[in-house]
């Protein structure tokens, strides 16, 4: 079997990292992958990193029709039997269209738990052969908007526990980011974007501060478009000696395990990426009842979830990781131990490969 993979998205995030899991998973198991990606990216750097195969290819954007005929004329060629398209930003709609164009059988991967448009769910989808659910809650939101349910699958996620289990020291970490020794730090790793919820741990923050209590230190992992818009509310909470804004980093393995706590205070979540490997990496995760966070923690950790956008809930279990760290490393371990067995790259990759091959042996029946 033979699957080329579309990934548009240009950064090596959560979604993007999935996708090499997911293509080195499947060539230790014969199944020859191309991982298709725009050009100059850090995906393709870190696929070639890893020994994948990559091709890339001229992409301005989703609104690139020029990128139509090429992908279309890529997915006609003889050794393409599947083609998984892994991100919304062009590769659901032109990659869905040129897969059609090139009779191609078209896997989909929905990694957001947001509605879409009526409109376009009765589009795009219907190009599909069958779309992969990252999450219960994202395979809800599937089904009440109509997509068939025969035609959705859960597959969710994975991390890596290994690749985060041998953190560097909390005196290295102290160094690096230029925190105050001896005290209690916390990390937060999301793109600056609206739905991550920066601005409930900036109140949260200064919520503590109003309470008497001594807040964390945190180190802020991630880019985007309000990150200065973070910066402003932080220095305006009066929290910014707080904050260290510590950017993208590709060795967050080596880091994630020497903090005290990781919070989540997403307002939407397909999974959590940054929530898994918080606990591969055995710590102390604080996050919202938000998409599929809750999946993540399971029912043993759901009473430690905050409601979305609520800055004092997350103030609280802040607090209550602070005030009780060794209560708070036990409930880590059995976080870590529930990811080892539910969200492996093994069962990921196994369970994308059933896909496939029901795909595969239904293609000469036209996709509804």
């Amino acid at each position: 079997m033979s699957v080329l993979h579309l990934e548009t998205g240009r950064r090596l995030y959560g979604g993007a990292l999935q996708v090499l899991y997911l293509a080195r998973g499947l060539q230790e198991r014969g199944v020859e992958s191309v991982v298709i990606t725009p050009r100059g990216s850090e995906v393709a750097s870190e696929a070639r990193r890893r020994w994948l195969r990559v091709e890339e290819f001229p992409y301005r954007g989703e609104g690139d029709l020029l990128a139509l005929p090429r992908l279309a004329w890529r997915f006609s060629r003889r050794d393409v039997q599947l083609v998984h398209l892994h991100s919304r930003r062009g590769a659901d709609t032109l990659g869905a269209v040129a897969a059609r164009l090139a009779r191609a059988p078209v896997v989909l991967t929905r990694r957001v738990e947001s509605p879409e448009p009526a409109w376009v769910v009765g589009t795009k989808y219907r190009l599909c052969r069958r779309v992969v659910a990252i999450s219960e809650a994202v395979r809800e939101v599937l089904d009440e908007q109509g997509v068939p349910t025969d035609k959705i699958s859960l597959v969710r996620s994975a991390v890596d526990p290994s690749d985060w289990q041998e953190p560097l020291s909390r005196a290295e970490r102290d160094r690096e980011f230029d925190l105050p020794s001896g005290v209690p730090a916390g990390a937060m790793v999301a793109q600056f974007i609206p739905r991550k919820g920066h601005w409930v741990l900036v109140d949260a923050l200064a919520t503590l501060r109003g309470r008497g209590v001594a807040p964390p230190a945190m180190v802020l992992f991630g880019r985007g478009p309000l990150e200065g818009n973070a910066r402003s509310l932080a220095e305006a909470a009066g929290v910014a000696d707080l904050i260290r804004f510590a950017g993208f980093r590709s060795d967050l393995h080596r880091w994630l395990g020497s903090f005290d706590l990781c919070v989540h205070p997403a307002l939407s979540e397909g999974l959590g990426v940054a929530a898994l490997q918080a606990c591969a990496a055995g710590v102390p995760l604080v996050a919202a009842r938000a998409g599929g966070l809750p999946e993540v923690v399971g029912p043993e950790g759901a009473d430690t979830l905050c409601p979305p956008g609520d800055a004092g809930a997350l103030a609280t279990e802040i607090q209550g990781v602070l005030s009780d760290p060794e209560g708070a490393n036990a409930r880590a371990q059995r976080a870590l131990r529930r990811v080892e067995r539910l969200f492996s790259v093994g069962e990921m990759v196994e369970r994308n490969l059933e896909v496939y091959r029901e795909v595969v042996a239904s293609k000469r029946r036209p996709a509804e």
